[in-house]
């Protein structure tokens, strides 16, 4: 579902003019093209995200180029490299591999076109200006402390069987969950309260490749025909919600549904696992408003181009290997059954149609 979210911005006005005091609409300035590069449509939050920027813009008086490149990085840099050729003003990136820019990124700045880094952080350059993102770590410990609270692990008890998965290893967030995950897990780890049978506990062994959801089907079909093929697993991290329907997908053919299935967690609070969650089978999701991070984006484009400074709140914790990048942060909600409906439907991001309840 496409939202299209501009509140807030004012970008017409109505005025007097002549001497009767007619009313007329006064059209927003012509300010040039904004280049906006998404890495997907396969999950429905780029789509969303895109288009609530070109909303935005459009309100603003900017022009806008839209383009996904199907998680194609060679795809990616040569649409980017065409909006640095049609005169963009600014570039707005979600990158599909963000150390695979480099080059494309020197052109922007040798033809001094600003560029932000949108939700992933772009690495390996000095040539992005601002960062527009989510409390990263924060999401890993949401989605933790959910494990810990649906297991009850503060009342003791155990041990409980955890199985790990990350996200794509070429994108700088899936690092930032896991970690964020694991400063709360480790400790439950090393007192044997859980116990990754697998043995699988390493990013690098872990990780999701393009977080793809039939990935993790597979990788989790594997481990319950071998690891668990005599035991229950207890517990899944699972970083976002198109890799935990995959790992369902997996539970249900392995005999867990619908009842039987392990504290999943996600990310994205996405249309299907929202339904999930009302329905009992996934637990938790972390919700990110992409509408806010839509307006973080606009702000800061807008500003570099009007002359303005943009607004951050970070200066520090995203280092892409080159600098420290500034950054808006904005911070995500753990939903559940208990709060999906306060959160996502009286918030206006879902109906209780769309949901089915």
């Amino acid at each position: 579902m496409i939202r299209k979210w501009a509140a807030g911005l004012v970008v017409l006005a109505l005025g007097l003019t002549g001497c009767g005091g007619d009313a007329a609409e006064v059209a927003a300035p012509d300010r040039g093209l904004v280049g906006i590069a998404m890495p997907t449509k396969q999950s429905p939050r780029w789509i969303g995200d895109g288009e609530n920027m070109v909303a935005q813009f459009g309100l603003l008086g900017y022009d806008t180029s839209l383009q996904y490149a199907d998680d194609d990085t060679a795809l990616q840099v040569s649409q980017i490299q065409q909006m640095i050729d049609d005169g963009a003003k600014a570039l707005v990136i979600g990158a599909i591999d963000g150390t695979k820019l480099t080059g494309v990124l020197a052109a922007a700045a040798a033809a001094k076109v600003p560029v932000i880094s949108y939700d992933r952080l772009i690495r390996g350059t000095e040539n992005i200006d601002y960062y527009a993102t989510f409390d990263n770590f924060k999401v890993g410990v949401q989605q933790a402390g959910y494990i810990v609270q649906a297991l009850r692990l503060a009342r003791g008890g155990g041990p409980y069987t955890l199985e790990l998965f990350a996200g794509s290893a070429d994108d700088n967030n899936a690092t930032f969950f896991f970690n964020g995950a694991m400063s709360v897990l480790q400790p439950y780890i090393n007192d044997g309260i859980l116990d990754v049978a697998s043995g699988e506990t390493s990013f690098a062994t872990v990780a999701t490749q393009r977080w793809d959801g039939k990935v993790a089907k597979e990788r989790m079909a594997r481990l319950l025909a071998g690891t668990y093929a005599d035991e229950r697993v207890d517990a899944v991290l699972s970083p976002y919600d198109g890799i935990t329907r995959g790992i369902i997908e997996a539970l249900t053919e392995g005999g867990y549904a619908p009842t039987a299935l392990p504290v999943l967690t996600g990310q994205d609070a996405e249309l299907d696992s929202v339904k999930l969650i009302a329905a009992g089978q996934q637990g938790q999701t972390v919700y990110k408003d992409t509408r806010e991070l839509a307006k973080v984006a606009v702000q800061m484009v807008n500003a570099l181009v009007t002359g303005g400074e943009p607004m951050v709140n970070d200066t520090k914790q995203y280092n892409n290997g080159v600098k420290d990048v500034p950054t808006f942060l904005l911070q995500p909600v753990t939903v559940t059954k208990d709060n999906y409906q306060r959160v996502l439907v009286d918030g206006g991001y879902y109906t209780a149609a769309e949901i089915g309840v």
